[in-house]
């Protein structure tokens, strides 16, 4: 399974660079393969300056080897053995009507002394964070989370969209990170759902990614906004960059499991701001925004 779960995201990786670079239309991404002393390594894959994309980052790892102490009291286990493969990506738009988005898929095994898998999961999703609200978009990035959950069990979506409003919630702050998406982790094979479903379920909401972010950058990617419009999307940043260093279980991880930082904080956008207590005015479109990251709702 590691195998095959490492393949899939080798060519999902060539896939989405492909698509963002035919979009953007100006800006390639660089590639950086590294390795990692203690086993593994990875292939980062960032683009900046581009016509539509301010930085984006499309980044595989595969790593395995000893699991810090560290690692070993969060996941509560005792045996130190691991292997861990994902694909990672962060796109922040140079517009302000253009979304954020995050997305990732990744696999986990744990071994005992003599090598045998004693545990293994997946985990994952994918997540929209908008600067000015527009519900078709929303609606539209929800839909196509749906069918892909729908396709293997009906309470998958509700169930996962649920963890995603739970999970991308800045508490300090009161309020999400965005309109959500999908949320899981700890996929365990079952009776039920053996390894191989669990597989078919993760790789269908992979491959549904471009479908539910792509149409939503191509609507807005000639929009013009204007200084004050660009000003309030870098304070929002600022918001982003808060959850990922503060609470994102996958920074920490990489922090933990002596990571490649740069590959780890690809994630931080270029341009942020943060202004004190910055307000709003009343009834306005970054306020409405706002109301619906404090309530997070039901959009289909």
């Amino acid at each position: 399974m590691k195998d095959q779960f490492f393949q899939y995201i080798q060519d999902l990786q060539k896939k989405i660079i492909a698509q963002l670079e035919a979009v953007d239309g100006k800006a390639k991404f660089i590639k950086d393969e590294w390795h990692r002393e203690e086993g593994g390594g990875g292939l980062s894959c960032v683009l900046t300056d581009g016509a539509v994309f301010e930085k984006a980052g499309v980044n595989i790892s595969k790593v395995y080897g000893e699991l810090p102490e560290t690692m070993q009291k969060a996941l509560n286990v005792s045996s130190g053995k691991f292997f861990a493969c994902g694909l990672s990506l962060v796109i922040h738009p140079t517009s302000p009507h253009i979304p954020t988005t995050h997305a990732n898929w990744r696999y986990f095994e744990m071994y005992d002394q003599d090598g045998n898998v004693v545990d293994q999961w997946f985990g994952g999703g994918q997540d929209l964070t908008p600067y000015y609200l527009d519900e078709n978009d929303v609606i539209h990035w929800h839909s196509v989370c749906k069918k892909s959950c729908d396709a293997h069990n009906d309470s998958f979506y509700p169930k996962y969209k649920q963890e995603c409003d739970k999970y991308f919630w800045n508490t300090h702050r009161e309020e999400a990170r965005g309109v959500g998406g999908l949320f899981f982790d700890y996929l365990k094979p079952t009776e039920e759902m053996p390894v191989e479903k669990w597989y078919d379920f993760v790789t269908e909401v992979g491959n549904s990614f471009l479908e539910a972010y792509l149409p939503i950058v191509e609507k807005h990617k000639y929009d013009e906004y204007t200084a004050a419009q660009k000003e309030w999307q870098e304070i929002r940043r600022g918001r982003y960059v808060e959850f990922n260093l503060i609470h994102d279980r996958g920074t920490l991880f990489g922090l933990k499991t002596n990571g490649r930082i740069e590959s780890i904080l690809m994630s931080l956008p270029k341009h942020v701001q943060w202004h004190y207590n910055h307000q709003p005015e009343t009834d306005s479109p970054e306020a409405k925004l706002l109301d619906v990251l404090m309530h997070p709702k039901e959009w289909i």
